[in-house]
């Protein structure tokens, strides 16, 4: 039978390029590691290494093995190490980062829940707009709202992060509804100061327009509270403005034009490695309430004159 301790072994040696030196990081005799290599070879039926007096070389065999098993064995290893933690008591801090506003408005008001389930938890929240270095700064967890780039952290998706656009009935009565996204040239348009282009998926592909307003800002809540107030038409998250639809303090318009977005909003954590209980019981805890949740996208369609 395959025996998985081979496996582990033969990695060390590919790693280490020496059965001698894979001894000593094992504390076993060489020989000890040259059966357990003979003996996955036999059960392959074809050579893994070409040996030298000097150094152990991997064969084209061996470096296709290498390529495809490595991954599975990490993959057991996690598995493993999950059932082993299954009874693990969540405790400690839990040191997690995320934007102010989105924290406000869907994770701040649901921790008192989660820490009645987890008593032995001390939550540490740092409520910060920019992106944090999690490792260097010793976090735990972040929720970032953002496209996903490569990186080493690991990240679960917790939910969408639809955009529409938006503004109040009083600032549409005054100013006109746009019908198409080149309609809002002729708008003052409330834009962060990151976003001076909005991006459409019309008929015809992508639009993407540069918008113009007197009005710019690095700070979400100042821009949704400025539209509140009349001043112009705004591209929105509905986790922010869904609310203020349905209850008719603002209007979505191009609906037929919805915002190209590739963003989400996803919990980060430096590795999957023997994550902690308390992370992976936060990560649960908040991927379980926003999968109970309605979507916010379910509240979002109130064009002009539907109120």
């Amino acid at each position: 039978m395959l025996d998985v301790a081979d496996i582990e072994v033969f990695i060390l040696i590919a790693q280490n390029g020496s059965l001698s030196a894979t001894a000593r990081q094992m504390n076993v005799t060489p020989a000890a590691v040259s059966y357990r290599l003979v003996k996955l070879e036999k059960y392959l039926g074809t050579r893994l290494f070409h040996r030298t007096t000097r150094r152990l070389t991997l064969t084209q065999d061996g470096m296709e093995y290498l390529a495809q098993v490595e991954p599975l064995l990490n993959e057991i290893k996690e598995v493993s190490s999950a059932a082993s933690r299954r009874d693990e008591l969540p405790q400690g801090v839990l040191r997690v980062t995320m934007p102010a506003s989105f924290a406000l408005k869907h994770i701040t008001p649901i921790m008192p829940r989660f820490l009645k389930r987890y008593p032995q938890v001390q939550l540490s929240l740092a409520l910060n707009d920019e992106i944090v270095d999690i490792v260097s700064q010793g976090f735990d967890v972040a929720i970032r709202i953002c496209a996903l780039e490569d990186s080493d952290l690991i990240a679960r998706r917790l939910a969408a992060d639809h955009r529409v656009v938006c503004a109040s009935p009083d600032y549409l009565s005054r100013y006109g509804v746009p019908k198409r996204p080149s309609d809002l040239v002729q708008h003052n348009c409330l834009a962060l100061s990151q976003q001076p282009y909005w991006t459409f998926n019309g008929p015809q592909g992508l639009e993407r327009i540069k918008v113009k307003g007197n009005y710019v800002c690095n700070n979400g809540e100042a821009i949704r509270d400025a539209t509140y107030a009349g001043l112009g038409i705004a591209l929105k998250a509905t986790w922010d403005v869904a609310g203020a639809i349905k209850q008719g303090r603002l209007c979505t318009v191009l609906d037929d034009y919805p915002i190209a977005n590739s963003t989400a909003i996803w919990a980060v954590y430096p590795s999957r490695r023997n994550i902690p209980a308390k992370v992976s019981a936060f990560v649960a805890f908040l991927k379980e309430h926003f999968d109970s949740q309605p979507h916010w996208d379910t509240l979002v369609h109130n064009p002009i004159g539907a109120h």
